[in-house]
């Protein structure tokens, strides 16, 4: 280790460096230098109290800095070790999703885009299984510097998300509660999805009847299916709700309001097969946006938040490492689908 004090020691004379940023840049510049490799341990914090003379907090904070970049890790009892030797990583960000559903493809890359290669993600998916989001947050916790979550909305997830520093968590895509310190960029379903649906109803009467594919088994938001037994409640309007398509059951004069994509194509499936025209012969509404729902048999009327915006608005609070409470509007894509 004498090598390694030596590099953090050639840069007192820099006035330009606080002690914390010697600190960091000499183990930087040591991993660069090949002074430090993969897997070496790092001096305890003592060691670096006694050699360097400087205050604990501020060996704390570095080590803390480093860890945030992904180059170094904390093993529980044993110390400090090093993680990673690409020192061009500024930061070590965990994203926590659902799964890697079209519309948060779209999220990812413009997430991916606006970082830029200095930032190091790595992803996850809990498949809205809450023992599979626990045991994902216990292996990830304390091995990043910024942990981006969409949540099961629960209490018991809630609690779960407090073990991270405000400062180092980001909720995204579903809102829960949580304390004002923590930041999150959400969508809001029942009052937005109710609104929308309001300003489609001349087009929806056109319909005999309007079907919603909804299942409690899966991770869609509670939020649509209340908007909808409200909606066709207050408008009179004949409905069902049925946890899944069946294929060879579409009927005509019936409107269908999908949220799993997987209904949408065996929809679109049998409505060839049986020569219906979409948008005349029968109805589709669908939620969440993304390219093929654009193009598909003249376009799918979607009801969506913009995945785009809210990867943007993600990236820009990482980089500044500034606070965000914001609520990303549902709205409607109109296309020849209804």
């Amino acid at each position: 280790m004498i090598n390694l004090f030596h590099k953090i020691k050639e840069l007192k004379d820099e006035s330009l460096h606080s002690k914390h940023e010697q600190l960091v840049k000499g183990v930087i510049n040591a991993l660069n230098q090949g002074v430090l490799n993969k897997g070496d341990r790092l001096p305890s914090i003592n060691k670096m109290v006694n050699e360097l003379g400087y205050a604990r907090k501020t060996i704390v904070r570095a080590y803390e800095d480093l860890k945030s970049r992904g180059l170094i890790e904390s093993k529980n009892f044993k110390g400090y070790y090093v993680l990673n030797t690409d020192t061009k990583v500024k930061l070590k960000v965990a994203l926590l999703l659902y799964a890697f559903h079209s519309f948060q493809e779209d999220f990812y890359n413009k997430f991916r885009k606006e970082l830029g290669n200095k930032y190091h993600i790595d992803v996850f998916f809990h498949h809205n299984n809450i023992d599979i989001f626990k045991n994902i947050v216990n292996s990830i916790s304390g091995k990043y510097g910024m942990y981006v979550i969409a949540p099961i909305p629960s209490e018991e997830v809630q609690d779960i998300l407090k073990q991270f520093s405000p400062e180092k968590l980001l909720i995204i895509d579903r809102f829960i509660e949580i304390p004002k310190e923590y930041s999150f960029i959400s969508q809001e379903f029942e009052t937005a999805t109710f609104s929308l649906l309001q300003e489609l109803l001349p087009a929806i009467k056109k319909y005999n009847e309007v079907i919603l594919f909804y299942t409690d088994k899966a991770d869609f938001p509670v939020g649509i299916k209340n908007a909808f037994e409200r909606f066709v409640n207050v408008y009179k309007i004949k409905s069902k709700i049925e946890e899944e398509y069946e294929q060879g059951l579409v009927r005509p004069n019936t409107l269908y309001f999908t949220i799993k994509d997987s209904d949408l194509w065996l929809i679109l499936k049998d409505c060839k097969s049986k020569n219906f025209q979409i948008g005349k012969d029968i109805g589709i509404l669908a939620h969440n946006d993304n390219t093929i729902k654009e193009i598909i048999v003249g376009g799918i009327t979607t009801i969506s938040t913009d995945f785009k915006e809210m990867g943007f608005e993600a990236a820009k609070l990482i980089k500044s490492q500034s606070k965000i409470h914001k609520i990303i509007p549902l709205e409607i894509k109109r296309r020849n689908s209804l």
